[in-house]
């Protein structure tokens, strides 16, 4: 390349000025005109140069009218050098070989070349050393498609930045809200041809398609429903909805994320729906605590209530073991009943009123006589003689016994005939009759 800079070294003051000897000072024009050069003396002078690369001595002066000392004195044409043709051959193979260098390009790492021939798609590159025809054959635009791209719809840069005719969106329930939100996108990694060439202005493509999008979502949702639990899902069906657009439309371009920033009511109504909210809030604490009681009571109750039906089927069981216990017993002496009626009826006799006598302190003796009905005082008598010393249960009986004897006795001027004392004698039997009769049920 050295030797190409100094034949086409532009800087040379002396460049098209006839100097061929080098010097610093280019040389004056034969009519003291210091103007631009004349175009004879620019061809003589790049002969002049390129004669030099290939070792001809290069020739000095003169002009094209025949002035100078190199010059034509018969006037007409400069005869052209011997190796004119040769020395121009080689410049247009050094052209040549420029142009063609002129192909290659570096890509960097996250880039793609889109390659176009004569204006038309051809290929895409990737990262790396790349070379295609020169230009006007051939032409390359570097794409990033590495590159995370955002934009904000509703507001712009903060918040408080509000764009309220992207925001301001209408909802099922012919309510508005105000929302706002983000779109992150990048390009696919072979959707660059489909960015560049498929649509005219794709950045702000997928604004407006996001911005669709969204309106179409929230226009088939409550505002409740947005504002609170269904945030997420509205940011996913609108990011599923905007990329089936993009993918129509052919725009080469991968939605990343939709996220939602704020949303709210207008600042009109703001107030009002502050209260609201509170009030709902207010009724949902109140249906929590009134869960919560039920949740405590409904467990209580089911366990009373569970313990009640248990008791019941417990006096149930008791009741119908204790029928079916009595009706086998008496069915049984029913049997023997029928077998031998008297006995078993003084058997009974005799039971129920031993179950009478033996709660009762006082003892009645009737005598077959008619006289008076002999009283025993027992529990007078059994007071007394706890009063006293107590004595054994032997003599205990025998004081009782005597006693009885000597009340009698006082009573009855008469001795008692033999049946009353065949009665009287008759009680120890009596009594243990009962208590066989007793034992034996």
């Amino acid at each position: 390349m050295r030797f190409m800079s100094k034949i086409f070294n532009l800087n040379d003051p002396g460049w098209g000025r006839g100097n061929g000897n080098g010097g610093s000072e280019p040389p004056r024009r034969p009519d003291g005109n210091d103007g631009p050069p004349d175009l004879e003396e620019v061809w003589r002078d790049f002969n002049n140069r390129l004669g030099a690369l290939f070792g001809r001595k290069p020739r000095r002066g003169g002009n094209f009218n025949g002035g100078g000392n190199g010059g034509n004195s018969g006037g007409g044409r400069i005869p052209m050098p011997k190796n004119t043709p040769r020395a121009i051959a080689v410049a247009i193979i050094i052209l040549l070989a420029l142009w063609l260098v002129s192909g290659f390009f570096i890509v960097q790492e996250g880039q793609v070349a889109v390659v176009t021939k004569f204006g038309k798609y051809k290929t895409t590159y990737g990262p790396g050393l790349q070379w295609r025809l020169p230009y006007p054959i051939e032409n390359q635009q570097l794409v990033n498609i590495s590159q995370l791209r955002t934009f904000e719809v509703g507001f712009r840069g903060t918040a408080r930045n509000k764009i309220l005719p992207e925001s301001l969106m209408l909802t099922n329930d012919e309510n508005i809200v105000d929302v706002q939100f983000v779109v992150q996108y990048r390009l696919r990694s072979d959707g660059a041809p489909d960015y560049l060439f498929k649509t005219s202005h794709p950045d702000e493509s997928v604004r407006q398609v996001a911005e669709t999008a969204m309106r179409e979502v929230v226009g088939k949702k409550p505002m409740d429903f947005i504002l609170y639990s269904g945030r997420t899902q509205v940011a996913t069906e609108v990011q599923k909805l905007t990329q089936s657009i993009l993918d129509r439309y052919q725009t080469g371009i991968q939605i990343s994320t939709v996220a939602i920033q704020n949303v709210q009511p207008p600042e009109q109504v703001q107030a009002a729906f502050d209260d609201a909210v509170k009030a709902g809030q207010d009724r949902e604490r109140q249906i929590n605590e009134g869960n919560a009681y039920a949740n405590k009571i409904l467990p209580e109750a089911q366990g009373q209530a569970a313990r009640m039906v248990q008791q019941a089927e417990g006096y149930r069981a008791k009741v119908i073991g204790d029928a079916q216990g009595d009706a086998a017993r008496f069915m049984s002496i029913e049997s023997e009943y029928a077998k031998n009626p008297e006995i078993l009826r003084e058997r009974f006799y005799l039971a129920t009123m031993k179950e009478i006598l033996e709660n009762s302190s006082k003892v009645m003796v009737d005598t077959p006589a008619g006289g008076n009905v002999l009283y025993l005082p027992l529990d007078k008598i059994i007071q007394q003689a706890a009063r006293s010393t107590p004595p054994s249960g032997s003599e205990a009986a025998a004081s009782a016994t005597a006693a009885a004897a000597a009340a009698a006795s006082a009573k009855s001027p008469s001795a008692p005939t033999p049946a009353a004392r065949h009665k009287a004698s008759d009680l120890p039997s009596l009594q243990d009759s009962l208590s066989i009769n007793r034992y034996s049920r």
